[in-house]
């Protein structure tokens, strides 16, 4: 498509984009209310299969909803360790909220971190209850490569069978996501998904249907990695085919600012964090 030609070589740039976002774990102010409640829970043989939860405790609620969140990183970089602080701001919201960890390229190539995410989600779901969260309520939400992660296994329906838990995943937020990004023309895009033999079981939009869980998507207007206009796409193709998609373009933010906001820091920069965990709130009520 030639509407990537400002995106193709940005692709490249994800990982180096979201990084100063981790330092905001080591020297950023953080949420109260919450306590890391387990660390390196597995969900599969491989170091990088391991997720950590966090639990309100300042929020009455019980049993509270519960999210898998994804952080972002290219597909080819991004540890769990630092982003507990985005962790803790949606805990603090009054969800029980697992941050995995998943394999990355080069290691491994599309489709093993999304079939990592679903079997992280699906783990999840089973030990849910353990801490006070009901699993009958659970939503995932992701940013940059992490959104694409949460729309592929919110949207094609393989990934969720195959870790045995169709139907688990009741709602789904992506944050400054690639939803229809080919061709391949760039070292990041062509090491994670080059060797498909048909690009277009990468692509979310691709997956677009009517019985999916409701989808919320945010974006910021000067994101140059990630364009805006995957969001409006997205939303647009769910909804041509009776799908429920809200979307919300932010005036001024970029591609680091839809996960920024999670930080106290940075907050009043635009109402993200509230516009999202509203969503997740309403559809995943009891």
């Amino acid at each position: 498509m030639t509407r990537r030609g400002l995106f193709a070589p940005a692709l490249g740039m994800l990982a180096a984009a979201c990084s100063p976002l981790a330092m905001l774990n080591t020297f950023g102010p953080r949420d109260g209310g919450v306590r890391r409640a387990a660390r390196d829970l597995a969900y599969g043989d491989d170091p990088r299969q391991r997720f950590d939860v966090f639990v309100p405790t300042a929020v009455p609620e019980r049993p509270w909803p519960v999210l898998v969140l994804f952080y972002g990183g290219g597909w080819d970089s991004g540890d769990k360790t630092y982003y507990a602080w985005a962790a803790q701001a949606l805990a603090a919201r009054g969800f029980v909220v697992a941050l995995p960890d998943y394999r990355l390229v080069p290691q491994v190539h599309f489709p093993a971190f999304i079939e990592d995410a679903a079997l992280a989600t699906a783990r999840v779901g089973e030990i849910a209850g353990r801490y006070g969260a009901d699993p009958a309520r659970l939503g995932v939400i992701g940013q940059s490569a992490g959104a694409h992660m949460a729309m592929m296994i919110t949207l094609d329906r393989r990934y969720m069978a195959a870790a045995g838990a169709s139907g688990l995943i009741r709602a789904a937020v992506g944050l400054a996501g690639p939803y229809d990004f080919l061709p391949f023309d760039v070292p990041a895009s062509v090491n994670a998904f080059g060797r498909v033999a048909d690009p277009t079981l990468t692509q979310p939009v691709t997956f677009a249907r009517a019985d999916a869980a409701p989808l919320w998507l945010g974006h910021g207007t000067e994101d140059v990695i990630v364009h805006a206009e995957d969001t409006t796409i997205l939303c647009e193709r769910m909804r041509s085919v009776g799908g429920r998609c809200e979307e919300k373009l932010y005036p001024g933010l970029n591609h680091a600012d839809l996960i920024s906001t999670f930080s106290p820091l940075f907050r009043k920069k635009a109402p993200v964090l509230e516009d999202a965990t509203a969503f997740l709130h309403r559809e995943l009520a009891g």
